[in-house]
């Protein structure tokens, strides 16, 4: 009989990076549709929700496909896909309520909120490695 070892299991991220990693997502989102109604002279806190929520249900469903919560931070496996998420249901909804999805705002609101997502996730990365390359040394 040969003993095969399993591969390391990655730890369950603590409770506190979960809830912080969907916090920050869901908060960068509203600053997204604030922006977004600054530009355009609206009153940014006037509509806000109105034009933020749309996104807010695509941060959700992008967690609960990805499954963000085994690891939010990962800025390719969970933050590419909380961002698709976002835009796609995001738009549809926008779509669905009689808000306009103009070309223009699709691709302001795809690079917009891929740094956002994905950026801050990829910031946390280098960080991260940089911290251990220090440790290491």
């Amino acid at each position: 009989m040969t003993f095969e070892p399993k591969p390391p299991v990655k730890p369950r991220p603590a409770t506190k990076w979960i809830v912080g990693a969907f916090v920050l997502d869901a908060v960068l989102v509203v600053v997204f549709a604030a922006i977004g109604r600054a530009s355009h002279g609206e009153d940014a806190l006037g509509g806000l929700f109105t034009t933020a929520w749309p996104f807010l249900v695509g941060v959700v469903v992008g967690w609960l496909v990805q499954g963000a919560w085994r690891d939010p931070l990962p800025p390719v496996r969970t933050g590419l896909g909380v961002w698709g998420a976002t835009l796609v249901v995001g738009m549809l909804l926008r779509a669905l309520s009689g808000q306009g999805i103009a070309i223009p705002f699709v691709i302001v609101a795809a690079i917009v909120l891929f740094a956002f997502l994905v950026g801050w996730r990829a910031l946390v990365l280098l960080v991260t490695r940089r911290r251990r390359r220090r440790t290491d040394s």
